[in-house]
């Protein structure tokens, strides 16, 4: 009996002498995404074996630089970010929520969004290469109204989504892009309550779940199954409901509609 548990302690110990890195885009604050996220990785954790590390930047800047090196062996990254991590070091989606992802613009509630008269409006924007909060929503303006936010607006880039909440709030910017779940998420009352949408992008495959190379399939296979059966509380952390399995050639699209 004593031989049996010294072989279980023994297992598991080699188990998590394993780590998994798991980068995760900072479209919150570091403290805000712990908050989520560390609960995450610990349930990940224990359902496949092997320790996962939670890893946020600062900056979406940093986050860019982390995985274009190949540093995380997991990350959960906006679908830009991955057409370029998946060029750059061949990472492969795996899972994502089921719900498509939109851009979103944003305005204070007593401010119109008139298309014809954004001439010399100032937008605040997470990042450059935000997605969705970025990318959708200054490519569909441009498309469909012929209107150059970087050519006839101000453009201020302020590291977070929340950032673009409050500073639209506060009348930093006149108009500011973000997304759906990370809007449902801002906690900032007071400022949430002088803010409101006010255009919506078509919508694309969401963020998805994207692996290194070096991983192997046995682990990856591991940890997608505990994604999709992660248990209903820790999703309502993510605000997702669901979520599916996924390939890399699904965001094909996202190459298709002339984002560079």
């Amino acid at each position: 009996m004593f031989k049996k548990i010294l072989f279980l302690i023994t297992f598991t110990t080699a188990l998590f002498s394993q780590e998994i890195t798991l980068g995760v885009v900072p479209q919150q604050s570091p403290l805000e995404l712990s908050k989520k996220w560390l609960q995450i990785t610990k349930y990940l954790s224990e359902k496949i074996g092997i320790k996962v590390v939670f890893k946020t930047e600062k900056s979406i800047q940093i986050f860019e630089e982390k995985f274009s090196n190949g540093q995380y062996d997991i990350a959960f990254m906006n679908p830009y970010h991955f057409i370029v991590a998946n060029k750059q070091q061949n990472y492969s989606a795996f899972a994502r929520s089921k719900k498509d992802i939109v851009g979103i613009i944003l305005g204070k509630k007593d401010k119109e969004f008139n298309i014809n008269n954004l001439k010399g409006t100032t937008f605040l924007f997470p990042s450059p290469n935000a997605f969705a909060a970025t990318l959708l929503t200054k490519y569909e303006l441009k498309e469909k109204y012929n209107f150059d936010i970087d050519k006839e607006s101000k453009v201020i880039y302020v590291n977070s989504h929340d950032s673009v909440y409050k500073g639209i709030a506060r009348e930093i910017g006149d108009f500011g892009g973000g997304i759906i779940r990370t809007f449902d998420n801002f906690k900032d009352i007071e400022d949430k309550d002088k803010i409101e949408i006010v255009y919506k992008t078509k919508p694309y495959p969401s963020h998805p779940f994207a692996s290194h190379p070096r991983v192997s399939k046995e682990i990856v296979e591991k940890i997608s199954n505990a994604i999709i059966e992660m248990p209903e509380d820790l999703k309502d952390l993510l605000s997702i409901n669901e979520f599916i399995l996924t390939t890399t050639n699904e965001y094909d699209v996202i190459k298709n509609i002339g984002i560079k």
